[in-house]
């Protein structure tokens, strides 16, 4: 009796603790990349601009513009993509629920063969295919997840991520920016903060990765390092055969 108990106790303790990391991300990994992307770009183009020795004016003005026109860009791309996105899954389910309609026995059927498909018994998946299939919305929302992989009632909304998009690449752009607006009078404490970013930014999307927070972090700040190096040197370059 006691070894069973024992047993029972270690089975309810696994079962408490057995959970997984979102892999899907949520939304930290959209607003963590967005982020990013903002603060790699607005950095490469500030260190550009600034590679051509022109007046610090410029380079904040470079700095503000390419914040506002990333922004927008990012915004306006990512609610046409979802938009789209959402508009092609709500046909395809206007398709299933017609099906559902005109022809609800072979839709059944149909279900009851993805069940068997799984390993479930002939007859046992027959009666859970009927079952489920009473309810008409119930039926289509267990299409759509068989068939397309969707959930019908947690489509993405187009300006929710827009204005996700929007906010994420706006913060990240204005890092590179924000010493400028401070008093700094040169490009290296903009690229000092920048990079600190892109270091934190990558130890924070370890969270969501196998990987440990400083070997994120770091290969972040090598990459956006790397990027500000090379529009420096162009900056630089053409701004000597420009002048």
């Amino acid at each position: 009796m006691a070894i069973i108990e024992t047993e029972a106790v270690l089975h309810d303790a696994h079962r408490d603790n057995h959970t997984h990391r979102d892999v899907n991300g949520g939304w930290l990994r959209p607003a963590v990349f967005g982020a990013m992307d903002g603060l790699v770009s607005n950095l490469a183009l500030m260190t550009g601009v600034a590679g051509g020795s022109v007046s610090q004016q410029t380079v904040v003005l470079s700095g503000l513009a390419g914040l506002a026109a990333g922004a927008f860009s990012m915004a306006a791309g990512e609610y046409t993509s979802v938009a789209s996105q959402r508009e092609l899954v709500e046909a395809e389910l206007d398709v299933e629920r017609r099906e559902l309609h005109r022809h609800p026995k072979d839709e059944e059927a149909e279900l009851a063969a993805l069940y068997q498909a799984r390993g479930v018994e002939p007859e046992l998946a027959r009666e859970v295919a009927r079952q489920l299939s009473k309810d008409p919305e119930q039926a289509l929302e267990i299409h759509a997840r068989e068939e397309l992989g969707i959930d019908p009632g947690d489509l993405p909304s187009p300006s929710v991520a827009a204005l996700s998009s929007f906010g994420s690449f706006a913060l990240g752009a204005l890092l590179p920016v924000l010493p400028y607006l401070l008093g700094a009078s040169s490009i290296w404490p903009a690229v000092a903060v920048a990079l600190l970013g892109l270091f934190l930014c990558g130890a924070v999307v370890a969270k969501v990765t196998a990987r440990t927070w400083w070997f994120s972090g770091l290969r972040q700040l090598a990459l956006g390092g790397a990027a500000a190096g090379v529009t420096y040197a162009l900056g630089s370059l053409f701004g000597t055969a420009v002048g």
